[in-house]
């Protein structure tokens, strides 16, 4: 079974990416991918399709991250406008109402996203080692 991977806040709630201590010291960093019209994808942005994907609605996704339902969907929309394919699709409802996904390329993104942030963790440990 594969550890699920999780992201962390630091205490002014950024996220940010930190090695473990060394000699009082710690490496922290934050990492995103800029496309040409600006953030593509941050942990923020990656904790909002990880919300999606688990909620299935936007709204209910925007309120565990205490974001507002028109931000969560600015970065949606950024984020669909910005890739190849769309990350998130809604679906329309009857009787039981809508649901938004995450699509193919949606989960493909994440999860790439999350090993680069592991990646990056890595890294700060290697260097944290050598201060």
């Amino acid at each position: 079974m594969q550890k699920k991977k999780k992201f962390q806040k630091d205490s002014e709630h950024f996220y940010i990416v930190e090695s473990s201590e060394k000699d009082g010291f710690k490496l922290k960093g934050k990492i995103w991918i800029e496309g040409k019209e600006g953030t593509f994808l941050g942990i923020g942005r990656a904790q909002l399709l990880e919300k999606i994907k688990e909620c299935k609605s936007i709204s209910k996704a925007a309120k565990t991250l205490n974001m507002s339902y028109k931000k969560a969907w600015d970065l949606i929309d950024s984020m669909n406008k910005q890739a190849k394919n769309p990350l998130v699709i809604t679906k329309v409802g009857g009787a039981g109402g809508g649901r938004t996904e995450l699509t193919e390329e949606g989960e493909k993104i994440l999860n790439q996203f999350k090993e680069l942030y592991e990646e990056f963790k890595k890294f700060l440990e290697k260097e944290i080692n050598k201060f």
